[in-house]
Order: C-alpha cells, then sequence, then structure tokens
C-alpha cells in the first residue's frame, strides 16, 4: 500500500521589518520525501521563523477538503515583532511512499 504527499518549498516572501537573522527575500528550504529537510548549500534558515511553520507542513503535505481555508491559505509570519518575515508554502510536486515505510 502507498500514500501520496505534497513536497512543499517555504520561501521567504519578504520581510517587513529589519533582517537580524540574515535571511532574505528568495531564502528557502524544502521539505521532500515526507521528512527531507533541504536548505540550499551555503545558506541557512533561521530556526524561529522555521519553528513558525512547522506545525502547518504536515497539513499541506495532504490532500485537504474543498474549502478548507489551510488549502488557500498560505502565508505565515516569523514570531519575532522587530523581523516581520513573512513566509510563502508551495506544493512543489509529489512523493510517493511505501506506508509499510511510515510511522
Amino acid at each position: 500500500m502507498h500514500t501520496e504527499l505534497y513536497d512543499l518549498r517555504v520561501t521567504v516572501e519578504r520581510i517587513e521589518g529589519r533582517s537580524v537573522c540574515g535571511m532574505a527575500a528568495g531564502d528557502y528550504f524544502e521539505l521532500v520525501d515526507s521528512s527531507h529537510l533541504r536548505i540550499p548549500e551555503g545558506k541557512h534558515f533561521c530556526v524561529y521563523a522555521l519553528q513558525a511553520v512547522l506545525p502547518l507542513l504536515p497539513a499541506k503535505q495532504r490532500d485537504l477538503p474543498t474549502g478548507d481555508w489551510l488549502d488557500r491559505d498560505n502565508l505565515v509570519c516569523c514570531p519575532d515583532p522587530e523581523e516581520r518575515v513573512i513566509m510563502r508554502i508551495d506544493r512543489i510536486g509529489r512523493c510517493r511512499l511505501a506506508t509499510g515505510d511510515l510511522t
């Protein structure tokens, strides 16, 4: 038996404050193959921005019911009020996984 999940890309769309963490618009990470986090070589992603988006990723990896707010909303804000890093979650592909390989 298999299940399909979306691969995701989380991109810094804009920074409305001052970037203390060193990220810039266009920086991103990808979540692929269910749980593999990829950050481009030589780049970083702030752990505080990451923790803001993490709770939404499992839902965004799955097909959602028609009309579900999470299916159409894709922006997340970093919790640091001075930075106001706005991130966008995009579905970039699908992966097929054997359910026996998942916990």
